[in-house]
């Protein structure tokens, strides 16, 4: 793939896996990207995951045209992305490798070597010249391990995200970008949002027409939209108007309160509402909807004195993210003593500019009309 005249693709997709470091679903594969710069020098962007070291090795070869590479760019060092560094630099003995001094800390913990010889620390707005094309780099630490460095190439306008702008999917998946790459970014990135935040304001200064992020697809047309989508996430705005309803039912009176609740909500004209049962959906698609939306109602049993597990694992992920600027409402249900409604509010009561609703809506086994006043009352605080 020619992603400029002097910018060429040189990735893989993978549809072999099943779980994105080691826990996220993805039906639709992954794509490990990397690019080479051909100018008077050239240089080589990342590598790729372990078990596609023969496909990459020939795809650069087929780009470099029978060249010796002299620089390998290491933006981040997950080893997806950094599998072959070793290899590479075996193959290519006058190569330069050019990452942060983290990174290399990383090398010599992975390969035994940092390469010392052979290595250019990368600082923060220090240049490379390749010859017509000049690249600058910019530290990123925390987006979102500490080593991370993204590259702009003045010339044709491109900023190699690192990890930033990526989503889940392989390169030949025809699907949404934001539905998938806000997934990745709330399940990966999201805890960063500052760090994340300090990276678009330098970005800001920049002219850039294309985004090459690690993962995904290369970014050309209404950058403005993904850049935008970005601003949101990382300052835990709201995307879209709306209440998600994230429940655990046992014998299926919680999933009947909260099926009527949302029945009262769209009758009473809420934008929109989406339901999600935390014990059979994807966890990381429940917590994406979390963060999108601006509304949360959270409805469980108490169990063993406590919440049921899979609420407990749901609301652990939204505050390890830092879940914050919501407005959260919440049900409990409990045959003798309920207490969900309290462990939810205390598992919650870290997060920052959260509002809860005045009315707890408390279930005693099954939905009564005194619940269903409850319910009214909690529709009519959300819309």
């Amino acid at each position: 793939m020619t992603i400029t005249k002097d910018i060429r693709y040189i990735g893989v997709n993978d549809h072999d896996i099943d779980l994105f470091e080691g826990q996220f679903i993805v039906p639709n594969g992954m794509a490990y990207n990397s690019y080479v710069i051909v100018d008077e020098k050239t240089a080589v962007m990342d590598s790729v995951d372990a078990r596609f070291a023969g496909e990459w090795l020939r795809n650069l070869g087929e780009a470099l045209e029978g060249r010796a590479p002299d620089y390998l760019i290491v933006q981040h060092m997950e080893p997806d992305h950094s599998s072959h560094i070793a290899a590479f630099m075996e193959r290519y003995p006058t190569a330069k490798i050019v990452a942060s001094a983290p990174a290399f800390t990383m090398m010599r913990n992975y390969f035994g070597s940092d390469f010392a010889d052979r290595k250019l620390v990368a600082t923060e707005g220090m240049t490379l010249s390749l010859g017509a094309h000049t690249l600058t780099f910019l530290v990123a630490p925390m987006v979102h391990w500490p080593e991370v460095i993204m590259t702009y190439d003045a010339t044709d306008k491109v900023l190699f995200s690192a990890d930033g702008f990526g989503k889940f999917g392989a390169l030949d998946a025809d699907e949404d970008w934001a539905c998938e790459a806000r997934r990745y970014y709330f399940g990966i990135v999201g805890k960063f949002g500052a760090q994340v935040q300090a990276v678009l304001t330098k970005a800001a200064a920049l002219d850039i027409r294309t985004i090459c992020p690690l993962h995904g697809p290369v970014l050309t047309e209404n950058l403005p939209y993904y850049l935008g989508l970005y601003n949101t996430w990382s300052s835990y705005g709201v995307e879209s108007e709306g209440v998600m309803i994230a429940y655990t039912s046992v014998y299926g009176n919680t999933k009947r309160a909260v099926e009527r609740l949302a029945a009262l909500l769209k009758a009473k004209g809420c934008p929109k509402v989406v339901m999600t049962d935390l014990a059979r959906e994807d966890m990381a698609e429940a917590v994406e909807d979390a963060f999108r939306y601006g509304k949360l109602v959270l409805a469980t049993t108490t169990y063993n004195a406590e919440i049921f597990p899979f609420m407990k694992q749901f609301i652990d992920a939204l505050t390890e993210r830092n879940y914050q600027k919501r407005t959260v409402g919440l049900i409990e249900n409990g045959s003798w003593a309920p207490l969900a409604a309290k462990v939810m509010r205390q598992m919650l009561e870290g997060s920052k500019d959260l509002t809860f609703t005045e009315t707890t809506v408390r279930i005693k086994a099954a939905v009564t009309p005194e619940v269903d006043a409850q319910l009214d009352a909690l529709a009519n605080e959300l819309i």
